[in-house]
């Protein structure tokens, strides 16, 4: 997760019980003027995006940005394709780690680094059915727990 100084804007849940995350890291992204006050009025949507690699680069797609109300002509494509800053060096580790072993390149969540916009991007492996059943068992027996353990204090 994002350190100190720091304004979580979006996080996509959905990629938590839809992979494993096995290695998580800070990307800076390309943006253009009215998307970061879009972003800053918290007006994005992580929950079907994806990352891939593309001659080199490394793009994320399905992220929408609603338009900016007062930004009329300057407004961009909400869906548009968006380039994340990474070293090249970076890039070709993941991409050599996505193609050899099957991982995908998921984006957990958006914030603000002082006046930067950052992605935590993760190197995820998708989850089988019995992984998400699991997982939903457990959060479900913490929640009754804690719902136990509220109405005990209570009584």
């Amino acid at each position: 997760m994002p350190k100190e100084n720091t304004k979580t804007i979006a996080q996509n849940k959905k990629a938590f019980h839809d992979y494993f995350v096995i290695e998580s890291m800070e990307t800076g992204i390309e943006l253009c003027g009215t998307e970061v006050k879009s972003i800053r009025n918290g007006r994005v949507n992580l929950k079907d995006s994806w990352c891939s690699i593309d001659d080199g680069e490394l793009y994320i797609k399905g992220m929408h940005i609603s338009p900016y109300e007062q930004g009329n002509i300057f407004n961009r494509d909400p869906m548009r394709v968006r380039r994340l800053l990474m070293h090249k060096r970076e890039i070709m580790r993941l991409f050599g780690t996505v193609k050899q072993d099957g991982y995908s390149l998921i984006p957990l969540s958006l914030y603000f680094k002082g006046s930067k916009v950052k992605v935590q991007l993760g190197l995820c492996k998708g989850k089988k059915l019995y992984d998400k059943r699991e997982d939903m068992a457990a959060r479900d027996a913490k929640r009754d727990m804690q719902r136990a353990i509220k109405e005990r204090s209570r009584g």
